[in-house]
């Protein structure tokens, strides 16, 4: 529905979100080292999840979610060799994003949310039942839907007002809107938060620092990288519907359509 509403927006309104490619940090270059890095920290937190789930867990489907997590870990793991040689990621620059999308999501969402509920699951160190193991994910993830479908709607509002054209007064003006249009996210967020570490705190056996550190992190990271998933998702959309945010055969950012006829005429 969102897709067919950007359908309705021309060029000049995603124009701001060309600063990243203009800039070259999303270049197609700059993304295939981003994936290589991206490459090790995959395997470290195979390596992590893998390790933690080592452990005596209540976690009902933890053998599914290890099946399901490492096999899409190793393809996005191939991916990413895949569209970090030049030759390829050039002709496939939209699946080059794509992949750095996944990538990111999975290492530092999806991945630190798994590590943090199967220590929540871990018998050693808290008193759990499957009931309220199971109401402690419901909350949590039900939050991140939330976060999600709230942070698409005001995204669109925000390019529907021109807030993304160039031009706009984005610094000062476009701040303190998005100030008072986050304050729903950041209330479902920090619901969401507070009902974990409740949980968490309150069926606690042995207290250790580093182990309430990422069970703490996981779920603030997963909700991080939710709010983040539009903009990620806006921009996929923009490079496969303009052909401004790609690059051309010479690694140079095409320009915007009113830029090339401009040119044209003089």
């Amino acid at each position: 529905m969102i897709c067919k509403k950007l359908n309705n927006l021309d060029e000049q309104d995603f124009a701001v979100l060309r600063g990243p490619f203009e800039s070259g940090r999303q270049s197609p270059k700059s993304l295939g080292g981003t994936l290589l890095l991206g490459i090790v920290f995959q395997v470290l937190m195979l390596y992590m999840v893998y390790d933690i789930s080592e452990g005596d867990s209540l976690f009902r489907f933890k053998e599914t979610i290890l099946l399901v997590y490492s096999t899409f870990s190793v393809i996005l793991i191939l991916l990413s060799i895949i569209y970090s040689i030049p030759a390829v990621y050039m002709k496939g620059q939209k699946m080059q994003y794509a992949t750095v999308i996944l990538v990111s999501q999975n290492i530092a969402g999806v991945s630190f949310y798994i590590v943090s509920l199967f220590l929540i699951g871990s018998e050693k160190l808290f008193v759990v039942n499957q009931e309220s193991l199971f109401t402690i994910i419901l909350v949590t993830s039900s939050a991140g839907i939330l976060i999600f479908i709230i942070t698409c709607i005001r995204f669109y509002f925000l390019l529907k007002k021109g807030e993304y054209r160039s031009g706009s007064k984005r610094a000062l003006l476009r701040g303190k809107i998005e100030l008072k249009s986050l304050v729903p996210i950041a209330i479902l967020a920090s619901t969401g938060l507070t009902l974990f570490m409740q949980y968490t705190f309150k069926n606690i056996v042995s207290f250790d620092g580093n182990t309430i550190f990422l069970i703490i992190l996981g779920p603030i990271l997963f909700y991080i990288m939710l709010f983040v998933l539009p903009e990620q998702l806006v921009i996929l959309y923009c490079k496969t519907r303009f052909d401004s945010f790609n690059f051309d055969k010479d690694g140079n950012l095409k320009p915007l359509s009113n830029e090339m006829n401009h040119s044209h005429e003089h």
